[in-house]
């Protein structure tokens, strides 16, 4: 019953209920509390007559209603409602339940010093949704009271009154034992057994205990409410249209002469039968919560036993080695209590967060059992659909993913000491656990591959007798001089068509298989001959090739060249800048993507020309990618084939893209489609496992920039640093470039560098990330050129 308290109080005086009226938006209100907060507003001003005049375009007008401005960056509780023009500046105040309401505006002076005031309405908003309503002649009295409510917090109190006093007791009465119904009288043991013995006509009398006793005593005969239009009649039919019980002077008049109109009893069993429904499924969920919660608890323990065990298996080996591994120990033991102390606070959050949500959850159930208990139908069905809709919005909650452990409790982590001195420096963890052996090298199938004037076909397969799971290949070519080989396809396909090479050139190739666990060794080099050509080299195509002039021809499901998403992140990506072109492929791989048609593995495969200089090959590759509906948080709303992303909770969100980057030079931009009420949304790179429910650079796995609509600041691990003038609006474009040959992290906005270089040292897998909440929505682009003012800072020597 505890859980249920904040359920019955008011949103502004964070007290119990006194006298509450339903508003329309389905809240309550103490009727002292709405008489406080009304605020008057000129005739011209309210809602309808804005709407009148054309000037609201949807139905949230009321957003702007009660827009609030702030006069510093910090909430300093003052505040005014934006659509007021004419309303002054008034303190905000803050109620118990921390709802931020505002007092009645100041009284107007004196007439004799204020011109006549224009007309004015009572406008009064919720302080829990804001939305602002006009009052009519009847003012509050237009508004249903909730007796419902009423008596809900009656037995509420009740229920925590002091125990009840037998009532036949001389001196000092004891506790009341039981009631009994017949006499009205309380008992306690010694006196129901003198003046109340189980025999003759006492025996037919029903006992039953205190509390209980008190409930039917207490409980007055079924009120009868009456209409607010008709005082004077009692309700008896309920419009389903209107949703609101109605009395027959109404129907007598007409004014719900076109709706549907049921008898008041049948709808009152029917959405009593609704409501119970849907507390059975929530009710399961939060059975399923409590368990979850005990799941939780165990794991800190199991986590806290692990600690333990894993310290002393590596204080053990430290103390083993000699003194060059004591340097090293203390910062192995480091590593051991963060990831500890890690795993307990994310474990220890996710109780927390439980466990509130469980409160509010069981609260609101007990409050709908007690509202089922009430016998009164018309106050039932004031706020019935109300409560079911709750109902059913918090079972949602409890969706996919809510009760899944975000830490597991094991330490995967291993020592490896078979280096010893000779890599001291080098020592660190390794994974504990592999889940499958690294796959064998593939084996190239020589009576497929061929070349044909200046193209190379290859073709290769997994060895007969292996059984180990393979994710992808990764194919090498060289230069046609014996130079360093380059990776020219990433993906499942066992065949790949190589287009634009030098005529009259050896060049070398070999293939290599990767999964979860590692890549395997390189298969055997593969020597290639191309054919003569007629022409000078001289006359090689420059790349982009024109369409009419390119020897294009797509390939079959089976065969693909460059896969511009590979499932292998981090190992597809790369580019080589030619002094002499200093090319872009961008327009000319999104003119032939938007030309060709998904193949079998729902990727176009292409054969793509590559230019070639005389001095080296020319690679010039762009990424595209899109975000990462898998890894994402629940509260993130995917659209437009998961390019564009929003939320649907006030709290930050993180979403990753589908690709990470070990190295290379990579560019993205985010434009923003939607931006109210001036969030702190975060745009950057992260680890694949980065808290997904906090902004973006709160801890140690993500690097990012947060920006408002004035400013920005670089943000890792919590630390804010570089404040940079300059913010968003809705329509800005945020760009983010990752240099992973040089190691750094830098920003644009609108195209313009956004500080200085923001991260400096960055090494490992990074995938691009996002930070928002539901004020804010962007859209990804990819597969772009640096821009400009990256590009003119790497040409300065």
């Amino acid at each position: 019953m505890e859980e249920m308290e904040e359920e019955l109080k008011c949103p502004v005086c964070g007290s119990f209920y006194r006298e509450p009226i339903i508003l329309p938006c389905s809240h309550n209100l103490c009727q002292a509390c709405a008489r406080n907060i009304l605020v008057q507003t000129p005739e011209s001003e309210s809602p309808q007559s804005r709407r009148a005049s054309g000037s609201a375009v949807s139905d949230y007008d009321y957003l702007d209603l009660d827009k609030m401005s702030l006069y510093s960056e910090a909430d300093s509780g003052y505040g005014s409602y934006g659509g007021f023009a004419s309303a002054p500046t008034t303190p905000c105040q803050k109620s118990p339940n921390g709802v931020r309401v505002f007092p009645p505006a100041a009284p107007p002076p004196p007439a004799a010093l204020a011109p006549p005031p224009p007309p004015r309405n009572a406008c009064l908003t919720c302080p829990q949704c804001h939305r602002s309503l006009v009052l009519d002649e009847r003012g509050l009295r237009g508004f249903p009271r909730n007796r419902l409510l009423e008596g809900v917090i009656d037995r509420y109190q009740q229920g925590r009154a002091a125990a009840l006093r037998c009532q036949l007791c001389e001196k000092a009465p004891k506790e009341a034992a039981v009631m009994c119904e017949q006499c009205d009288v309380f008992y306690c043991d010694p006196c129901r057994l003198r003046c109340h013995p189980p025999r003759g006509p006492l025996a037919k009398h029903r006992l039953v205990p205190p509390a209980q006793g008190r409930v039917s005593r207490r409980l007055s005969p079924r009120k009868i409410s009456t209409c607010t239009d008709h005082e004077l009649e009692n309700h008896s039919m309920y419009c389903v249209q209107c949703k609101s019980p109605v009395c027959y002077q109404c129907l007598e008049e007409g004014k719900h002469s076109s709706h549907e109109v049921k008898a008041l009893g049948a709808m009152w069993k029917l959405h009593k039968s609704q409501l119970s429904q849907a507390l059975n499924g929530l009710s399961d969920r939060a059975k399923e919560a409590k368990e979850f919660l005990v799941q939780l608890r165990n794991m800190v323990q199991q986590i806290q036993e692990n600690s333990v065990e894993f310290e002393a298996c590596l204080v053990a080996q430290c103390d083993a080695l000699i003194d060059a591994l004591n340097r090293r120990k203390a910062q192995l033991l480091s590593r051991v209590n963060k990831e500890h102390e890690h795993k307990l606070k994310v474990v220890r959050d996710q109780i927390s967060h439980c466990t509130v949500k469980l409160r509010q959850t069981t609260g609101l159930m007990e409050y709908c059992l007690e509202v089922i208990k009430e016998n009164d139908p018309s106050g039932f069905l004031q706020i019935s659909d109300a409560l079911i809709r709750r109902v059913h919005l918090t079972e949602d909650q409890w969706g996919k993913g809510t009760l899944t452990p975000r830490m597991t409790t094991d330490f995967d982590l291993n020592l490896d000491n078979a280096p010893l001195l000779q890599s001291i420096h080098q020592l660190d963890f390794v994974q504990m656990k592999v889940s499958s052996p690294v796959p064998a090298p593939p084996i190239l199938q020589l009576e497929e591959c061929c070349t044909h004037n200046n193209s190379a076909t290859l073709s290769w397969k997994q060895p007969p007798l292996s059984t180990v799971q393979v994710e992808g290949y990764i194919l090498e070519l060289d230069d046609g001089n014996g130079g360093q080989f380059r990776e020219v396809y990433v993906g499942k396909e066992t065949m790949c068509t190589v287009d634009g090479l030098h005529f009259n050139s050896t060049y070398s190739a070999r293939v290599k298989a990767f999964n979860k666990t590692g890549v395997s060794p390189y298969s055997k080099t593969l020597v290639l001959q191309t054919s003569e050509d007629t022409q000078s080299e001289e006359q090689t195509l420059p790349f982009p090739v024109p369409l009419e002039r390119s020897q294009l021809r797509r390939m079959s499901p089976f065969s693909s060249t460059l896969n511009l998403q590979p499932s292998f992140p981090g190992r597809s990506y790369f580019e080589l800048r030619s002094s002499a072109h200093q090319l872009s492929l961008h327009s000319s791989l999104q003119s032939l993507n938007s030309a060709g048609e998904p193949s079998a593995s729902g990727i176009s495969s292409w054969s793509v020309l590559l230019g070639i200089s005389k001095l080296f090959v020319l690679f010039l590759l762009f990424a595209w990618f899109s975000f990462d509906p898998s890894s994402a948080h629940a509260d993130i709303i995917f659209s437009n084939d998961n390019l564009t992303v929003t939320c649907n909770s006030y709290d930050d969100r993180v979403v990753l893209g589908k690709t990470g980057f070990s190295k290379g030079l990579h560019y993205w931009e985010l434009s923003i489609d939607r931006y109210d009420n001036h969030p702190d949304p975060a745009f950057g790179v992260a680890r694949i496992d980065v808290l997904k429910d906090a902004m973006l650079g709160k801890d140690d796995k993500a690097w990012a920039m947060y920006v408002d609509n004035n400013r920005s600041w670089f943000m890792h691990n919590n630390s804010h640093t570089n404040r940079t003038e300059g913010g968003i609006t809705k329509g800005a474009t945020v760009g983010v470039l990752l240099d992973l040959t040089r190691r750094t992290l830098t920003f644009s906005i609108n195209e313009d560098q956004q500080g200085p270089v923001a991260f400096e040292n960055l090494e490992g897998l990074f995938f691009p990330a996002v930070s928002l909440n539901r004020n804010v929505q962007v859209t990804l682009h990819t597969g772009l050129p640096v821009p400009e003012f990256y590009t003119a800072r790497s040409a300065v020597p």
